[in-house]
């Protein structure tokens, strides 16, 4: 057999079988790994003009700029490089960033000032298992921008837009250290969320008006959205905002029966039965396929993004997993106002998933998304096995939270029970081997009891962050504002929740649906303002089945104001010393405090010095 089919034919029936890995063998000349690269020799300055340069040139000059990211893909950037990308353009391939600066020296990446579009047809793809959102586990993500086994850059992107044109990673930041972007905006040609408006509605029909972004066509009276690869037809899932009140909220709409037509430019939906359209309101349709996210770090550490501007982002928002200190200043998350778009984040918008050190999120303004606005949480695995005295087999239970490494040798974990969410016990990990994608063998320190509870989950409490989130406001959110499950110091200040749909913040800790762990041991919320949030306001409620002590302790709520639609500000559950105190809280009717909080096998409650006022 001739070698050249062969070697084709071996590779469909790889990929036939899942394996994707040879994928990236054929472009290795492109995107090599890091030991087929050239070093830099260090200070040394290239340039890229994707509109007049030339990969012939030796780049290293203003007038010898390369024309794509290909030739710095071959590189291993040093202490003191610059990348300088001098004009605006469009880029079919991804900038894969692999670099060793130091303190003194970083090295860094400079962008023009305009608009950049980057298409996904021959970037970099590769497989990621991304916590809370893993429903396709062996598709290849696309990435824009990937930073990878790199140390101190500074990427500075001022005035700098980047289109996406097509599902793409905004941003990868893949086992780093010490990064820092500044001044980008992301946006995507085509949002993967279709946005239309309800002009009016009649008896058997509506006539709606598509956002100029949102592509569709219509067969046979069926629409299809169309997107840049992609393409869906509505299902169940809707988002619909209120444009005079900013109210956004989640409902299903079913438009299996509704016959679609164009009217003197609008969109008309025919049916025999209203399905849900209403005059004035703002629709948003999503597929809810979790398939990626915005931004994507993972075992990164000491990261900074900094007057980051997000008009979409496709997927779980802006990710972090195992990441330790990352800090969030300034960024802007909505729409382009020149877009008539209301949405501006598929999911999440920030989502920590079992990092450490200091999350420090302060200044920033997070709005438009399909989810909540900031969730911080660990996982929990459940315990399926004990093979040895020193041996345990757990496995991740939620289908779009699992395949990475919860764990490695050194990490410390406790042992909860599931039914109350207590600990029985702790150890350390000697040696963490990955069996599958859903299960690992845990090799521990000392030995496990024989009476070894069978109802067990286990957290990683090496990997608990410190969180730190002020001066920040968060607005049209269908869901939470923030959820927060961290055994270590929260703080929650100066910051305003505006009309969250559901709770403004709400403490969990859960066992058995989305196994996001974990007790919170210290969490203080001051100087917050509060504007008719959905009820209660502030809820912290464990999912334990069985009490047997508190799970949550050490919750202070002192000095906020509230403006309720109701009468419900905080309800607790399963907490001791909690203290909720000097509030303002304007209501409806006047009611005593007892009737605005609602406590629930809580122990050492303090309730003093709270002003009850009649909202106006």
């Amino acid at each position: 057999m001739n070698i050249k089919i062969f070697c084709r034919f071996l590779l469909i029936v790889l990929l036939l079988n899942g394996n994707t890995s040879i994928l990236y063998a054929q472009k290795s000349a492109i995107y090599p790994s890091f030991g087929n690269r050239k070093h830099s020799p260090g200070k040394t300055t290239y340039y890229i003009d994707p509109e007049k340069g030339d990969d012939k040139n030796i780049g290293t000059s203003f007038k010898s700029s390369w024309r794509t990211f290909n030739r710095a893909n071959q590189l291993i950037f040093s202490a003191g490089d610059r990348l300088m990308i001098v004009a605006p353009g469009k880029f079919h391939q991804s900038l894969v960033m692999m670099a060793v600066g130091n303190k003194a020296s970083p090295v860094t990446v400079s962008f023009a000032p305009g608009r950049y579009d980057f298409y996904p047809d021959s970037s970099y793809k590769t497989r990621f298992d991304i916590s809370n959102t893993n429903d396709t586990p062996l598709a290849l993500k696309a990435i824009a921008l990937y930073l990878v086994n790199s140390k101190y850059i500074r990427l500075n992107a001022l005035g700098v837009k980047i289109v996406l044109r097509g599902k793409m990673i905004e941003t990868c930041i893949d086992k780093c250290e010490n990064i820092s972007i500044h001044g980008i905006s992301f946006d995507y040609e085509r949002p993967t969320v279709s946005e239309l408006k309800v002009i009016n509605v009649s008896t058997h029909y509506a006539d709606l008006q598509v956002n100029q972004d949102s592509k569709f066509s219509i067969k046979d009276s069926v629409l299809t959205w169309e997107g840049e690869g992609w393409r869906y037809q509505p299902g169940w899932y809707w988002q619909v905002l209120d444009p005079a009140t900013g109210d956004l909220s989640r409902i299903s709409m079913d438009l299996s029966k509704v016959k679609f037509g164009n009217s003197g430019g609008l969109l008309r939906a025919w049916f025999t039965q209203k399905p849900g359209f209403k005059t004035g309101l703002i629709y948003q349709n999503r597929d809810v396929v979790r398939d990626c996210a915005g931004i994507f770090m993972q075992r990164s550490k000491n990261v900074s993004l900094k007057n980051v501007r997000i008009c979409f982002m496709h997927g779980m928002g802006v990710v972090s997993q195992f990441c330790e200190n990352i800090s969030v200043d300034s960024l802007v998350v909505k729409p382009d106002e020149k877009s008539g778009r209301t949405c501006s984040a598929w999911a999440d918008i920030l989502h920590f998933s079992g990092c450490r050190g200091m999350i420090n999120i302060n200044n920033c303004f997070l709005s438009a998304a399909n989810d909540d606005a900031i969730n911080v949480h660990g996982t929990y695995l459940k315990i399926v096995e004990k093979p040895s005295v020193n041996q345990i087999k757990v496995r991740f239970m939620h289908d779009q939270t699992y395949g990475f490494d919860a764990f490695k040798a050194g990490d410390s974990i406790d042992f909860i029970h599931s039914a109350s969410l207590l600990p029985f016990g702790d150890n350390r990990i000697t040696v963490a081997k990955k069996l599958n994608d859903k299960e690992i063998l845990l090799t521990l320190q000392k030995p496990v009891s024989s009476d070894f509870p069978t109802d067990g989950v286990v957290e990683n409490i090496s990997w608990t962050p410190r969180v730190w989130i002020h001066n920040t406001i968060i607005t049209k959110i269908p869901t939470r504002g923030i959820l927060v499950t961290t055994r270590r110091k929260v703080i929650i200040e100066n910051c305003t929740f505006q009309r969250t749909y559901m709770s403004g913040i709400q403490v969990e800790d859960d066992a058995e649906s989305w196994y996001e762990s974990g007790m919170v041991k210290d969490l203080t919320i001051s100087e917050n303002n509060f504007v008719e949030c959905g009820e209660p306001v502030i809820s912290i409620h464990p999912e334990n089945k069985l009490y047997a002590g508190a799970v949550h302790q050490n919750i202070s709520i002192i000095s906020n104001k509230f403006l309720l639609k109701d009468t419900s500000a905080m309800s607790a559950q399963s907490v001791s010393n909690i203290s909720f105190s000097g509030n303002e809280i304007k209501t409806p009717a006047i009611v005593d405090i007892n009737g605005l909080i609602r406590l629930k096998d809580c122990r050492n409650v303090t309730l003093s010095d709270n002003k009850i006022l009649l909202k106006k």
